[in-house]
């Protein structure tokens, strides 16, 4: 039987036999932490401690600061050393709060658990969502309760699960779904509550047999959930192309998935969702995937929110001699980083180590016109085209070619023969198209 996928897409090979078998081991507690205020798309929370202050794990730090924001947690018990700007691992500075710990680990009184969620209305569980800080923890880091709360003329009739994890060397999801099965299940069926729905579709390529058995045998109990093998294809795990290879349903260009009926959330969402719900747990760590060629022994590891990738790269072994760069995230959309220093945040689901051998160095070439790369956009656009526009600062032009659109995946570029930076160009053209659009709003109003 063929898979389900969508149109379009690359190959990249996959790198993911250095962690997929390697189970979850938890980092040693960290001696101190560096918990920024802004680790999801939207305001940036408020901070509500003081230098010199006491806190617990899982004690409130940051208040969501508007309708899209989330909150955030002291993940160490200690007394708060700093609150200023440090790097992030986006490569900005950014407010953050530095937490010393003493070494107690002292949970937060407040937190009690609920064994019987059943009982819960929605409007419930979308309050403690929020107040446990969950965001979308496959990299978008978009806040879970604004998802679980859709305008009243959008109505939801599925959710989807994201299990497909196709981003090359990571395997935190996959380990997820193998050791945290009933969690995971657990999950959806609280996102499934939360949104009124009565259909569950999970999502998983077919590279991950283990965790398609175990996820189909754990829902085979609980009417309206199906588990749906998938092509292995990149970028099967961004929202609109899941949807598409799922329930072949197209979300139109600049809308969100809520426009055609479908929530989505990633596997890590789901089970921060029913350890929020079931034993009030805030979102204070998560598994995140240290691999690649320049780290010494690749691992999947429980670390705490706010623990510098230094202490996760000396847990894996240390990096090895001939490593040249480290990402935070996978190859195809991962984030190049100047200092170890950085924080693990929400949306860190790997760091990747690279070595001289695997970074192309090959040299740039004017574009050929081969149109491979609008062969592999999945989201049919023409990216030489909107790289050419960016670079002459044609911007209303780029616009109307849909730059918006682009998801950044980086599938251009991986296919692009004369080596063009196609994503960074685009990224630009629509930072840019971005400003144009509001100074126009701005005038208009």
């Amino acid at each position: 039987m063929k898979l389900k996928t969508f149109k379009k897409g690359v190959h990249p090979a996959e790198y993911k036999q250095l962690s997929e078998n390697k189970i979850i081991e938890q980092l040693p507690l960290p001696g101190e932490v560096y918990i920024p205020l802004q680790q999801h798309i939207g305001a940036a929370c408020v901070p509500i401690v003081e230098k010199g202050m006491e806190v617990k794990t899982g004690q409130l730090i940051g208040k969501s600061g508007g309708f899209v924001s989330s909150t955030v947690h002291a993940s160490i018990t200690g007394k708060i050393k700093a609150i200023e700007k440090m790097p992030h691992p986006l490569g900005i500075n950014t407010l953050m709060i530095q937490i010393v710990g003493d070494g107690r680990d002292e949970c937060e009184n407040s937190l009690n658990s609920i064994p019987d969620w059943e009982n819960l209305s929605a409007a419930q569980i979308n309050e403690i969502v929020l107040n446990a800080g969950i965001v979308g923890m496959g990299g978008a880091a978009f806040p879970t309760q604004v998802k679980l709360s859709p305008p009243k003329n959008k109505t939801i009739d599925t959710f989807i699960l994201n299990g497909c994890e196709c981003e090359p060397y990571l395997t935190a999801d996959h380990r997820l779904m193998v050791e945290h099965t009933e969690g995971v299940v657990l999950g959806v069926r609280i996102l499934m509550k939360a949104l009124g729905v009565n259909r569950a579709v999970i999502g998983i390529e077919s590279n991950k047999p283990d965790a398609i058995a175990l996820m189909t045998k754990a829902t085979e109990k609980y009417w309206g959930i199906i588990v749906q093998p998938l092509e292995v294809k990149y970028p099967q795990g961004a929202e609109k192309m899941l949807i598409d290879a799922v329930l072949k349903r197209k979300v139109p260009a600049g809308g969100l998935p809520m426009d055609i009926g479908v929530v989505v959330n990633n596997v890590g969402t789901a089970f921060a969702v029913a350890e929020a719900i079931t034993k009030r747990k805030p979102l204070i760590e998560r598994v995140v995937t240290v691999t690649g060629p320049g780290i010494r022994e690749p691992k999947n590891v429980l670390a705490r929110i706010g623990t510098p990738f230094q202490n996760l790269i000396e847990f894996c072994g240390g990096l090895t001699d001939d490593a040249v760069k480290v990402l935070m995230g996978g190859p195809m959309m991962g984030v190049a980083q100047t200092t170890l220093s950085v924080p693990v945040v929400k949306a860190t689901s790997g760091i990747v180590c690279l070595t001289e051998k695997m970074i192309s160095k090959v040299q740039e070439y004017p574009c050929i016109k081969c149109g491979a790369c609008i062969r592999a956009c999945p989201m049919n656009l023409i990216p030489t085209k909107l790289a050419r526009l960016s670079q002459f600062e044609k911007w209303d032009e780029a616009n109307q070619y849909g730059i918006a659109n682009c998801i950044e995946c980086g599938s251009c570029a991986f296919v692009c023969p004369a080596a063009i930076p196609l994503v960074h160009h685009i990224r630009v053209g629509k930072i840019r198209v971005a400003e144009v659009r509001r100074k126009q709003t701005d005038t208009h109003n």
